[in-house]
């Protein structure tokens, strides 16, 4: 009996082990990222609110990992929702990324909802991302989709990174209302690190055709000691309307004693981002946005961030009649804590 015993318990063991060196995970993980901001207008804060309101920045749960089905082969997988619970919007959940997919040495596969390859672009140059001061706010293409087929390829010539997004042209097809979007996909190529720690320099180009809009972008950062500077520019063009234009960011961070300060100015002549949809209800033409960001960062744990920026917002177009009309301008200050487990 004894044996018999210490026999399963052995086998237990032996099974636990080789399980454990076969999958990484499954791993919970979770972000609640809460802030206090007055903005003049709504137009840039996350639930359209003027005047002084609490924001939620994007928490979420979730749970991903991996596991080894043969020899160079892995099931790789991620389930993620987006949580709103500290408000009176009523609305617990929301969808994020959530995929399934297959990493071999030729490259990765996955299927389901993801941010598509052009949005990914933007690796760190986005500074002031998931916030109301995200490149977001002037620039279209910034998009997490769902019923696609996404491919990451190993770095070619250990250097080169080519991905692509596709979308399934049958479940964006609306049969009520006649609508459709044919061939939708992203096209990107990577060089260097994005987080600029294998490599101190990061540069990418990219194509979007998705939801309505033809981009093509190009995104650039590199770190100098205790600064890291960075680029992006876009152009945009609609597919069912003259609507097209450029826009441009730059910014700069600087890491003083472990408080990240951060300065950011942006130019938008497109008028595809959500503060130009938002402060007018009027489709204009020669549309000039520009936003200049300041703020700062500082980790007091290795899971805790406290934030803090100052965003302005500013610009005009032109209306049917050719007249010049300046937009409302927006200024929104901002403090937040983050926190991710």
């Amino acid at each position: 009996m004894k044996k018999t015993l210490i026999s399963a318990s052995v086998a237990s063991v032996l099974t636990l082990a080789s399980f454990g060196a076969l999958a990484d995970g499954p791993g919970f993980y979770g972000r609640l990222d809460l802030a206090a901001t007055h903005s003049d207008t709504g137009a840039t804060t996350q639930n359209g609110k003027e005047g002084t309101i609490f924001e939620n920045n994007f928490s979420h749960l979730g749970v991903k990992g991996s596991e080894n089905i043969a020899d160079g082969y892995d099931i790789v997988y991620q389930m993620e929702f987006g949580v709103d619970n500290t408000s009176n919007s009523n609305k617990t959940f929301s969808t994020r990324n959530t995929f399934l997919g297959l990493k071999t040495n030729a490259g990765t596969v996955l299927v389901g909802r993801n941010d598509h390859v052009f949005k990914q672009t933007e690796g760190g140059v986005d500074i002031f991302g998931n916030t109301n001061a995200d490149i977001d706010r002037l620039v279209a293409g910034q998009d997490r989709v769902g019923d696609g087929i996404w491919y990451y390829s190993p770095k070619i010539a250990g250097l080169v990174t080519l991905n692509a997004t596709y979308l399934m042209e049958g479940n964006y097809t609306d049969e009520a209302n006649k609508t459709s979007y044919d061939q939708q996909y992203a096209l990107s190529a990577t060089i260097g690190d994005k987080k600029l720690k294998a490599q101190n320099y990061y540069v990418a180009a990219a194509y979007n055709t998705i939801k309505g809009i033809d981009a093509y972008r190009g995104v650039a950062q590199v770190k100098l000691g205790d600064f890291k500077v960075g680029g992006l520019f876009q152009n945009t063009e609609s597919q069912t309307s003259d609507q097209e234009g450029n826009s441009y960011f730059v910014n700069v961070a600087y890491n003083l004693n472990g408080v990240n300060l951060k300065a950011e100015y942006g130019k938008d002549e497109g008028g595809f981002g959500k503060y130009y949809k938002n402060i007018t209800d009027v489709a204009g033409t020669d549309v000039n946005v520009q936003v200049i960001t300041v703020g700062a960062d500082y980790k007091i744990a290795k899971s805790t961030m406290v934030y803090g920026h100052y965003a302005m917002y500013e610009g005009d177009h032109k209306i049917a009649s050719g007249a010049k009309v300046d937009l409302e301008d927006d200024n929104v200050f901002t403090v937040g804590v983050r926190y991710n487990f």
